[in-house]
């Protein structure tokens, strides 16, 4: 039978095993979803919402809705040296240096884990439409 109460001192072995990395996993931030979508007949492609705010350790899910391929690339402008290595440690399967991988089909999902980024405004834009502006702003908060 599986107890339901909680041990508010964690047993030697409970320790132990968080010490060496196993274990419930961290608390995760809020999860945003970003639908990229795209018209090729209107050539209209956009982010929504284009304009998000998050915390460090939030994570921002971008979703290619309509109108691949799509990609999600961080613009370097403005970034200090320190903010560009956080924001590109922080994007998985990256093809260059604050560039995101490409969503060849529609459905495919790419997700970040907001770092510790100083608060402020971080635009991103989809590199294979950004001829139609389809471009957004992570506003990162405390």
């Amino acid at each position: 039978m599986i107890s339901t109460r909680r041990c508010v001192v964690p047993s030697l072995a409970v320790l132990i095993l968080a010490a060496a990395g196993f274990g419930p996993p961290a608390p995760q931030g809020k999860v945003h979803r970003v639908e990229i979508r795209g018209d090729r007949a209107r050539g209209r492609f956009r982010f929504e919402p284009a304009d998000l705010e998050a915390r460090p350790g939030d994570v921002v899910r971008f979703v290619a809705v309509s109108g691949a391929p799509h990609s999600v690339v961080f613009d370097s402008a403005g970034l200090g040296r320190h903010e560009r290595e956080l924001l590109d440690g922080a994007m998985p399967d990256r093809m260059s240096l604050l560039s995101g991988p490409l969503l060849t089909e529609d459905g495919q999902v790419y997700e970040i884990t907001i770092p510790r980024l100083a608060p402020g405004s971080y635009r991103f834009y989809c590199l294979p439409h950004r001829a139609y502006r389809a471009e957004g702003t992570l506003r990162v908060v405390e």
